[in-house]
C-alpha cells in the first residue's frame, strides 16, 4: 500500500525540468519535494506527495477533504487506543 500526503507549494527552489524543486508545507512541516512529475504545478497548488515526489495536483477542496478525512481517522484511532488502555488498567 502507498501513502501520499498533501501539502500546499510554497516556492520553487530550481526551475530546471529534471531537477525541479520546491518547498511544499505539510501542516507545521516544510521540505524539499521534486516537482519534476508534476511540471504544471504553480505556487499555492496543493501536490500529493510519495517518499519525496509530487505525484499529482488537488485542488484546494479536494485538499482540504484529504486534511478532514486523515483528521478523523486520528480521531477514530485516538478513540480505540483509548477504549484499549482503559481495558487494560
Amino acid at each position: 500500500m502507498c501513502l501520499a500526503i498533501p501539502g500546499e507549494l510554497l516556492t520553487i527552489i530550481n526551475d530546471d525540468p529534471l531537477t525541479r524543486s520546491g518547498l511544499v508545507k505539510f501542516g507545521g512541516v516544510t521540505k524539499e519535494i521534486n516537482l519534476a512529475y508534476v511540471p504544471e504545478v504553480q505556487v499555492g497548488n496543493y501536490v500529493i506527495v510519495h517518499v519525496g515526489f509530487a505525484i499529482g495536483i488537488l485542488n484546494s477542496e479536494q485538499a482540504q477533504q484529504v486534511f478532514a478525512d486523515l483528521n478523523a481517522m486520528a480521531v477514530a484511532q485516538e478513540a480505540t487506543l483509548g477504549e484499549v488502555s482503559d481495558e487494560i488498567c
